[in-house]
């Protein structure tokens, strides 16, 4: 009898880790079949990019942040001079919404060294929908 009750405890265990696998792996699906797409439709985005920094990847997607579905920028940088540099990362939106930083976003391990690339990624609170238009702006820190 104490066989039969540990073998259907058994069977309880295993049967609610497959029900949880089978409900995470459902939700993991539905978020990467958003994925990344492109920022804007074609000619919709201006980008003023210094002669310093060449543009590796420029990508948005949705994802939670701060406990709410929020636009998500990936930018990627390559520091293509000749000295190690730090670059300013201005993106506006065409609804007045703005946001940026620095790559690296902190210098304690040094700037970018010549041909080393670099990638943050930029929430934008409140904005639940693809921009219609973007402006990207790239300078180093002494402009």
């Amino acid at each position: 009898m104490k066989q039969r009750k540990g073998l259907l405890s058994w069977f309880i265990v295993i049967g609610a880790t497959v029900c949880l696998g089978l409900v995470a792996a459902v939700g993991t699906t539905a978020n990467a079949a958003e994925g990344e797409f492109a920022c804007a439709q074609e000619g919709k985005i201006n980008k003023e990019i210094t002669p310093k920094a060449e543009l590796e990847d420029f990508s948005c997607f949705f994802k939670k942040w701060d406990g709410a579905k929020a636009l998500h920028f990936k930018v990627a940088v390559k520091n293509v001079s000749d000295k190690p540099q730090r670059f300013k990362v201005h993106i506006f939106l065409d609804n007045g919404k703005a946001v940026g930083g620095f790559i690296p976003r902190k210098t304690k391990k040094g700037l970018m060294k010549p041909g080393q690339t670099a990638a943050f990624t930029y929430p934008v609170k409140g904005v639940t929908d693809k921009p219609g238009a973007i402006d990207l702006y790239i300078t180093t820190m002494g402009q």
